[in-house]
């Protein structure tokens, strides 16, 4: 037995030859992930620049709108377990490849809708290829990585989040620009081909170059097999843990539920963001779509920085539970100072930037926690059900918000509703999950 390290010490997992493995683990495994998921992300939100041009050219208003962005998560909900079932039976590779293949031609055929029946057909399709991918990652991200490395590397590869969104505003306004009557097309059937196609070559190359466990990895050596080993012996964990057991010994766990709903407002809150960002630029009067990219990947560049040295901080200190709440709280006061600015385009995108530091951050550490907390025999489904109830959130709000702002005329509304969302979540995760009784008496 190796005796845990205090709190605030170098923790052992932090030795140079850990260091050395996990930088050789991290190189092979994080950048093919992270660019497969910055492909994944903007298919998923591109039509947050596309309709601002659809609306022009089909019969779409903001309500037909609002539902085809959130039906997307209907069908992520109801495929993304049997997806991380799978996965854990016939491995990552195989998982992966048919997600990426199938989501690449969904996203693509998304440039023929026209009329609102097909576009949430297409939508929904795209959910349900889609389902698993995000899930399915961070469950073989468990087969890799101890708990206490696992903020970082959770963050690193969400970062394509932002990387993606402070690239999609350019690129999407420029398509969208530029490319309009290309061909007999409009820009935003060029932003969906364009966009939807890259999926199915990173598919091939997943399956091509990832291993599905370490010991399948030829270039890990021995003693390097048996440091990696070693390595989720010495695995201290921040957050007290469920029983050990399996899937339906999990599903009667009332945190898992609790943690569903907490993800379910984080998530509905910040999928409100990143489908209205483009449209609420435009009210502060930026009518360029291009200008509109350019000033959406502003707030984006700054979430980036912060998950990344969030995600570092909390791993340091091996703490989950406040650094949520602080990230959670940072986007709702962000966004309350946004609303007070209305009308000045510089001060509303420098609030803006400092709400998308918490927004980024959150999520990264939310699925660090649930990670920690899940057992080894419940983790594929945990991870799933978690990810795929949390993504009911996304379903309803961008609906909910459409009304709001067709209601109301303003978006200051829509606003109010994303910074309770916020609040809520980090308030319910605080008082339903507890630290582990090695992290409290660390602390003591």
């Amino acid at each position: 037995m190796h005796p845990p390290a205090a709190k605030g010490s170098l923790p052992v997992l932090e030795s140079p030859a850990h260091k050395s493995l996990f930088s050789k683990i991290d190189w092979r495994r994080i950048p093919l992930l992270l660019i497969a998921y910055m492909i994944a992300y903007l298919d998923r939100i591109n039509i947050g620049y596309a309709q601002l041009q659809m609306k022009q050219t089909l019969p779409f208003d903001d309500a037909v709108y609002g539902l085809g962005a959130g039906i997307f998560f209907v069908g992520y909900f109801l495929f993304e377990v049997p997806s991380n079932l799978l996965l854990e039976r016939i491995g990552a590779r195989k998982t992966l490849l048919r997600i990426m293949v199938l989501w690449g031609l969904a996203a693509a055929a998304m440039m023929f809708v026209s009329t609102p029946f097909q576009f949430y057909l297409v939508r929904f399709l795209l959910g349900v290829f889609e389902a698993g991918f995000f899930p399915g990652v961070i469950l073989y991200f468990t087969y890799w990585y101890p708990s206490a490395r696992r903020g970082q590397v959770i963050a690193t590869f969400m970062s394509a989040t932002t990387i993606v969104s402070v690239i999609a505003g350019p690129l999407c306004g420029s398509i969208l620009k530029y490319l309009d009557g290309a061909g007999g097309l409009h820009g935003w059937q060029w932003l969906f081909l364009v966009q939807g196609l890259p999926a199915l070559v990173l598919g091939i190359l997943v399956y091509a170059l990832l291993e599905d466990k370490p010991e399948r990895a030829a270039w890990l050596s021995k003693d390097e097999k048996a440091l990696l080993e070693d390595a989720f012996r010495r695995d201290e964990k921040d957050i007290a843990s469920e029983p050990s057991g399996t899937f339906g010994q999990m599903l009667k766990d009332p945190k898992v539920y609790v943690l569903s709903f907490v993800y379910l407002l984080l998530l509905g809150a910040t999928y409100t963001m990143v489908f209205w960002m483009p449209s609420l630029i435009q009210s502060w009067g930026v009518k360029d779509l291009f200008l509109v990219g350019v000033y959406a990947a502003i707030p984006n560049a700054a979430g980036v920085i912060g998950m990344i040295l969030i995600g570092r901080h909390s791993d340091k200190w091996h703490e989950r539970r406040w650094h949520y709440a602080a990230c959670v709280a940072i986007a709702a006061f962000g966004l309350f100072i946004t609303t007070m600015l209305q009308g000045n385009l510089v001060g509303s995108i420098l609030a803006l930037s400092f709400a998308v530091i918490g927004i980024a951050s959150a999520t990264p550490l939310f699925f660090a926690l649930t990670s920690e907390y899940l057992s080894t025999g419940a983790a594929a489904g945990g991870l799933a059900l978690i990810s795929s109830l949390g993504n009911l959130g996304p379903a309803i709000s961008p609906s909910i918000n459409g009304l709001i702002v067709r209601g109301t005329g303003d978006n200051i509304y829509s606003m109010y509703f994303v910074i309770a969302l916020y609040v809520l979540s980090g308030l319910l995760l605080l008082l339903s999950m507890r630290p582990a009784p090695s992290a409290r008496l660390a602390m003591a």
